[in-house]
């Protein structure tokens, strides 16, 4: 490419230093360059310019870059009044700045200014020995190099000088299409030797797929077989599963058949339940007439062995006594037990009818002993112990004072308790003694009565109910005593 515009570097015999001056610059007579007026240098190459209008060569890049590069590392050695003004800061910088950041202005500059040029390419040619003496003559070696030869004629412009530039030119261009041709020829033999390389492995891999597939086809074949037992084993399932449904069809028609006659013997069952249960209500029926017919009995019994007391003890002037066996007992807690009278269990009664307690208070000179808290806890087991205790003792004085009859109360306790409430006419409280129960207190007490006396003891505890009854006693449950008290 040119380095600049196109100009005129047709020289007069004279260089004035106006025509020297860059364009553009102040031309004042203090600033003005030397007279460089000088005869023809007959060491200096005979330069032949082209004509007026004629523009530059068009340079290859190679080229451009040499002429600057050469341009560059002359400047330091050309005197300063030589240097151009343009050019006189680039010729301060760096050898390795100089061509880089000044080839514009020196490319500018040699276009520009023949003089220039012309220092420039005397003291390039003489470092370029015979190359540059070649140059001058118009020739070049063929073994020289073409950018070189034609950096060399740019700067010098021999005769034919157009030609050698074009020959360099030419010789770059062919240089660089070697150079293309090369790499391609190169990346052609890169492409194959890949495309070698991936042939084989391809053929590997074709060989792995070979393989691949014979195993493939041999493991299809195994599945294959497989198939077909498992359709085998499948037809033979579903053929179990059809008799097993037919089995079970079989099955559930037995069982609907075994159900329904379950179901009409549950039926016959209920029927024979129920009549059996009317039996047992008539049963329940005839027992309470016969339990009526000999309570009776037993009443009738009992009127005329108290009546027959009253006479006995009438015959007999029985004086009054101050004390009475349970007194006994509640003073002295006699540690000895009393023999059983023979013949004593034959006037206890098991019932608990709630009746049987007025019926049994009626008796002559009967005995009611009560087992306090076992009457409490089932009765108002809610209240404090106190307040049971109060309670009962208060509804035990309103017995005492309807039947007139002895009434005592036991409660466990080791001493006495305090505070009690004032213990109404006709009831009795003891308290069992430390190391002893209010059980052992009621069959004591019962133990001392005297052979033939009514001892009703109120008790749900079965233990001292059987204890009592041994001795002769009539043992009573909690509630007929609370229904009583309720009724008061």
């Amino acid at each position: 490419m040119p380095l600049t515009e196109p100009y005129d570097d047709n020289l007069p015999g004279e260089v004035s230093a106006g025509a020297m001056r860059h364009p553009g610059e102040d031309s004042p007579d203090t600033d003005r360059e030397p007279d460089l007026r000088r005869e023809p240098d007959p060491s200096r190459p005979d330069l032949t310019e082209p004509p007026a209008g004629e523009p530059e060569p068009t340079l290859p890049e190679p080229v451009r870059q040499r002429i600057v590069a050469l341009t560059a590392a002359v400047l330091p050695v050309l005197p300063g009044d030589e240097v151009p003004v343009p050019l006189r800061r680039v010729a301060k910088f760096a050898p390795n700045r100089r061509a880089r950041l000044g080839a514009s202005v020196i490319a500018a500059q040699l276009a520009a200014d023949p003089l220039f040029r012309q220092r420039i390419t005397t003291r390039v040619l003489a470092d370029a020995g015979d190359l540059g003496a070649a140059v001058i003559e118009g020739t070049a070696p063929a073994a020289a190099d073409p950018v070189e030869v034609a950096a060399l004629a740019y700067l010098a412009r021999p005769r034919g000088w157009r030609d050698l530039i074009e020959a360099s030119g030419a010789a770059v261009r062919a240089e660089a299409d070697k150079a293309v041709v090369d790499e391609l020829i190169r990346e052609a033999e890169q492409r194959a030797g890949r495309a070698e390389h991936d042939r084989a492995v391809a053929r590997v891999e074709a060989d792995k797929l070979r393989d691949e597939l014979a195993r493939v086809r041999e493991e299809l074949g195994q599945l294959r077989e497989e198939s077909r037992q498992v359709a085998r084993t499948l037809r033979e399932t579903q053929a179990r599963e059809r008799k097993a449904g037919e089995l079970l069809a079989t099955e559930r028609g037995r069982a609907t058949r075994a159900a329904a006659d379950a179901d009409a013997e549950l039926r016959r069952a209920r029927a024979r339940l129920a009549d059996a249960e009317a039996a047992a209500g008539v049963a329940r029926v005839s027992a309470k007439e016969a339990r009526s017919v000999d309570d009776a009995r037993l009443w009738l019994l009992l009127e005329t062995i108290g009546q027959a007391a009253v006479g006995l003890r009438r015959e007999l002037a029985l004086d009054p006594v101050d004390q009475l066996p349970a007194d006994f007992v509640a003073d002295a807690f006699a540690d000895r037990s009393a023999p059983t009278p023979a013949g004593a269990a034959t006037r206890a009664r098991d019932t608990d009818d709630p009746a049987r307690l007025d019926q049994l208070l009626a008796l002559p000179k009967a005995h009611l002993v009560v087992d306090g808290y076992n009457v409490t806890k089932r009765g108002f087991g809610e209240m404090s112990l106190e307040q049971q205790r109060k309670r009962l003792i208060t509804g035990l004085g309103g017995i005492a004072a309807q039947t007139g009859d002895e009434v005592t109360v036991v409660f466990d306790g080791a001493e006495r308790m305090h505070g009690l409430p004032p213990t109404p006419r006709g009831v009795r409280v003891l308290f069992s003694r430390k190391g002893e129960t209010a059980d052992e207190l009621i069959r004591r007490l019962v133990r001392a009565e005297p052979a033939g006396r009514p001892v009703v003891v109120v008790s749900s505890d079965r233990e001292v109910a059987d204890g009592v009854r041994r001795h002769g006693a009539y043992p009573l449950g909690a509630d007929s005593l609370l229904r009583r008290l309720a009724r008061s």
